[in-house]
């Protein structure tokens, strides 16, 4: 089936598989300038803490490449580029050319400026050489890409052997009893939130449901294996709210 007839989901929402990219664009067009206070109100600050483990499981070293994608207002990008020290080089890459202004406006302005590159690119076909990378991120992004199966392929090609994957993204609770909590503020609370201090409830809405629209812990592992990486294993964080994948290629 060609792509102009295929089908695909915006949040709860059928759309045209070629609709979703821009529909995913607007909104992050919207949110651009409010993302981090956003993310602070809606995770009481634990986004931090996610973020943070991320980085210290990535065992990069000076001299090392990292691609941050899908990397927003580029909280990664600011833990990994005292990691890897003036020898090596962070790559800033997001499809959203808001969020990517957001992000080199926010580092430019810390003083954040020998090691890193700004990229604005598609994760689907990724316009790197083959074998450029010793660690890969994307935290929060996968689940707004249209086609995840060719994102991670492209991730894999990028990927040096002996590098590593690391996917941090929402997930499915695993903690009795915390499902029907976390739905609840979901859909009461966070567009309210998301109107209060955005004047955007829709937005907001939007991430509530593409959450509950992205493959939980095990699909994924099985996602990100089939796309070529190897060892693939996931930590729960926060009941089972967010889970960090990390996968390797040999």
């Amino acid at each position: 089936m060609s792509e102009q007839n295929k089908n695909t989901h915006f949040g709860f929402q059928p759309v045209a598989w070629n609709e979703k990219e821009k529909k995913v664009g607007d909104v992050f067009h919207s949110v651009a300038k409010n993302y981090d206070l956003m993310n602070d109100l809606m995770s009481a600050g634990v986004h931090r803490l996610w973020k943070r483990f991320t980085v210290e499981l990535s065992r990069v070293r000076p001299g090392q490449r990292v691609l941050d994608l899908a990397g927003g207002s580029g909280d990664l990008t600011r833990l990994f580029c005292k990691k890897i020290g003036s020898s090596g080089q962070v790559v800033l890459a997001d499809i959203n050319s808001a969020m990517l202004a957001v992000g080199r406006d926010r580092l430019l302005d810390e003083g954040l400026l020998d090691n890193i590159r700004y990229v604005q690119a598609n994760a689907q076909c990724l316009p790197f050489a083959e074998d450029t990378f010793h660690c890969i991120t994307m935290a929060f992004g996968l689940r707004n890409v249209t086609d995840k199966d060719a994102a991670l392929r492209s991730m894999f090609r990028v990927c040096k052997p002996g590098g590593k994957l690391m996917v941090l993204e929402f997930s499915s609770p695993t903690v009795p009893g915390l499902k029907p909590v976390y739905d609840w503020y979901s859909f009461n609370i966070l567009p309210k939130v998301g109107q209060l201090f955005a004047k955007d409830s829709t937005s907001y809405q939007y991430l509530a449901e593409s959450i509950r629209m992205h493959p939980p812990q095990d699909e994924l592992k099985q996602m990100i294996e089939q796309a070529g990486f190897e060892d693939c294993h996931y930590y729960n964080l926060t009941g089972g709210i967010v889970a960090l994948h990390i996968a390797y290629k040999y």
